[in-house]
């Protein structure tokens, strides 16, 4: 009882922060992101070391964290979108520190300290674009997102407990079912059809879509993060919010669909 408690109370907590600064503002929004950015960081790099390689750790955040930061810059007009040509350097520098530390297995420990920028700091910094894809600042389009991916966590949780029976990936993650999946799945686009209705700057056809990545791509990136975990062995990528594990636990879904619906989106020209 008292872990429902503290797993109820934690979550309330996640999603009043979580949405309370995404209302306020860009601002407040960056800040958070930014800390997430951070402590995301610094728990797939604590995943990597359980893996035996030795990631630039600080060198890594610090990169993932400055180019989450010039993002948010660019989009409140900061700088312009040509200060991020910066990155294809400070990137290469990852190489140069490298060939002086004299680590075992340079080749993985230079492979791990970009993939937590491209895995972590890409997909976060996707979410400034996002929510200034008129021009101004605009919260309704990322709430949607939000709350499609919950409906989707929510609605595959009941379903699977009620109902699951047949595995989908058990190799990665035993508890997810086809028909959790399925319950998910139902949650999401009946979300999907509310939120089209309360906000129509997307059309309707295009919230149908965004829902169907959403699906997909955030079972996905459930999975990838369970295989990160199992292949260390361990629970929770963190335990930074109690009952809920860690900060990667909590976006993996997220950090798999934002770059899919960031494409759809720009393809679509609504982020043009």
């Amino acid at each position: 009882m008292n872990n429902f408690f503290i797993r109820t109370l934690t979550a309330g907590a996640f999603v009043a922060i979580l949405l309370g600064c995404t209302f306020y503002g860009q601002l407040s929004f960056s800040i958070l992101f930014l800390v997430i950015t951070i402590l995301g960081l610094l728990e797939f790099y604590s995943l990597v070391e359980k893996a035996n390689a030795k990631p630039l750790k600080i060198i890594g955040t610090a990169i993932g964290a400055l180019f989450f930061a010039a993002n948010s810059a660019v989009c409140m007009n900061v700088f312009k979108y040509q200060m991020l040509l910066i990155f294809i350097p400070i990137i290469f520098l990852v190489f140069i520190i490298e060939l002086f530390l004299k680590k075992e297995n340079p080749f993985a420990n230079i492979a791990f300290t970009i993939l937590g920028i491209l895995y972590v700091a890409l997909p976060f910094s996707l979410l400034n674009y996002i929510l200034t894809y008129s021009g101004n600042y605009s919260y309704q389009l990322l709430f949607g997102v939000f709350f499609i991916l919950w409906s989707n966590d929510s609605g595959a949780y009941l379903a699977g407990v009620t109902m699951g029976k047949h595995k989908i990936f058990p190799r990665v993650s035993p508890k997810k079912s086809w028909e959790g999946s399925i319950g998910g799945t139902i949650a999401s686009f009946i979300v999907a059809y509310i939120i089209s209705g309360w906000y129509t700057s997307i059309q309707f056809v295009d919230w149908m879509i965004i829902a169907a990545i959403l699906v997909v791509m955030g079972t996905l990136g459930d999975f990838v993060e369970s295989l990160f975990k199992r292949s260390v062995d361990i629970k929770d990528s963190g335990n930074i919010l109690p009952g809920h594990g860690g900060i990667l636990d909590r976006f993996d879904s997220l950090i798999m669909a934002i770059p899919f619906v960031f494409t759809y989106l720009y393809l679509m020209k609504y982020l043009a």
